[in-house]
């Protein structure tokens, strides 16, 4: 006997009934983007290193230890399965000139790599939902990305996310900013931990990011990126807010929410939860006004979030919101296995007027008896039996019979006349 073989640590199947909250998620989520404009964008799973060492930069955890990185046996290329969604999208407008006519708004939804110690919320081949809007440099799409965001929480009756805020200004601003907080940390070099030190002056907007509390006091009497703003900043942040206030848009200002690579500026936001613990960011975006041409594009204004598909889920599932369970209107139950072409006629009948219908099928042990197949009916989910009896096909007829109206009603149905009581079947989807 072959050895077993299971799956790769933190890269999970997604199987029934668990997959039913995954489509129910992603069929919001089309529909959310399709009513704010947004158009679909599908792009490699494997891309070329220099991208993400460019995109994401060097001195960052995800390039230095995190990156699925290989070379390709073929031509010697350096492959990176895509840790992230937002480098590769911007690759594809550049590759195709997609703002040749001007600005887009685009989504996309895949799975992302990291070699990371799996935990709860956190897998090495994880899912993200990320929407990014490129041409567009005032604070109203900024606000619009939020928005949409809310709407997403709203939709599938997510609670207890809260949005924070933080402009990032420009760099001239950013540069000010940095020298004082190199000053500061300096002056508590005794302070600092190994990682803190290590990031000092290749990434020092990283240290406030720190989660040792060891720390804490340190990082909160540093010099605070939001007093160097100037008034071009200043006036872009308080165009977002006036437009999340206008929306009734709750959010906090937090001084200390960054992001340690060099062309995020101005804008830079976050929803967060307590309830998933450490890993509390579900979403997380920003403006990248300097990624394009940081890539090798035309300069172009940007803006985006990422949205953690197993995050939201998992908060989805803790609160108890139900789902829709995809079960099938009908069972076939067929007796005799002469009995399945014509069954099989009438099914196809019925699929194509939009009815959903499980057939019974022989197993190495055949069909099984009539009080099997009716087990198998009730535990399909189906609302109806149709049961394909000789004695019925003789007359030209099946019996449908009810199976969750506590009455286990029967009625007759002729097979020459499918279309006319298809619909009758048809019943509203189960929540779980």
């Amino acid at each position: 006997m072959a050895d077993k073989l299971n799956a790769v640590k933190g890269m999970n199947d997604i199987l029934p009934p668990e997959s039913a909250r995954w489509e129910w998620l992603e069929a919001i989520v089309r529909d959310l983007m399709g009513r704010y404009a947004y158009r679909n964008v599908r792009t490699p799973i494997v891309e070329h290193t220099a991208l993400f060492v460019r995109g994401i930069g060097e001195v960052t955890d995800i390039v230095e230890k995190e990156m699925y990185s290989f070379e390709d046996k073929l031509n010697g290329e350096q492959l990176t399965l895509r840790p992230e969604g937002t480098a590769s999208l911007v690759r594809a407008v550049i590759e195709h000139s997609m703002l040749y006519d001007g600005g887009k708004r685009l989504w996309y939804t895949g799975p992302m790599f990291r070699h990371e110690r799996p935990q709860r919320g956190r897998y090495r081949q994880f899912h993200q939902v990320g929407a990014e809007v490129l041409g567009f440099a005032g604070p109203e799409v900024d606000a619009e990305l939020i928005l949409l965001a809310a709407a997403l929480w709203k939709a599938i009756g997510l609670a207890d996310v809260r949005l924070e805020l933080n402009s990032l200004g420009q760099p001239p601003e950013r540069a000010l900013h940095r020298a004082e907080l190199i000053k500061h940390f300096e002056a508590h070099a005794d302070t600092l931990d190994e990682e803190a030190k290590r990031r000092l002056h290749s990434n020092p907007l990283r240290i406030l990011d720190t989660k040792n509390p060891a720390m804490k006091d340190v990082v909160e009497s540093a010099p605070k990126l939001i007093d160097f703003l100037g008034a071009e900043s200043l006036a872009h942040f308080d165009g977002l807010r006036a437009i999340l206030d206008a929306n009734g848009i709750g959010y906090t200002i937090n001084p200390r929410l960054v992001r340690g690579l060099d062309y995020y500026n101005l804008t830079v936001f976050e929803f967060v939860t307590d309830r998933l613990g450490a890993q509390g960011t579900v979403c997380a975006g920003g403006r990248y006004d300097d990624l394009i041409a940081q890539i090798g594009g035309k300069p172009a204004p940007a803006v985006g979030w990422a949205m953690g598909i197993e995050r939201v889920l998992e908060l989805v599932k803790e609160q108890g919101t139900p789902v829709p369970l995809p079960v099938p209107d009908a069972y076939a139950v067929i007796p005799d296995a002469a009995a399945m072409p014509v069954a099989l006629r009438v099914l196809q009948q019925l699929r194509d007027a939009g009815v959903r219908v499980q057939m019974h099928a022989s197993t190495v042990d055949g069909l099984g008896s009539f009080k099997s197949q009716f087990k198998k009916a009730d535990g399909s989910g189906a609302t109806y039996a149709l049961v394909f009896g000789a004695d019925e096909l003789a007359r030209g007829e099946l019996t449908v019979k009810a199976l969750r109206d506590g009455s286990g009603a029967q009625t007759v149905r002729s097979l020459s006349d499918v279309g006319a009581w298809a619909a009758t079947l048809q019943s509203p989807t189960l929540l779980h």
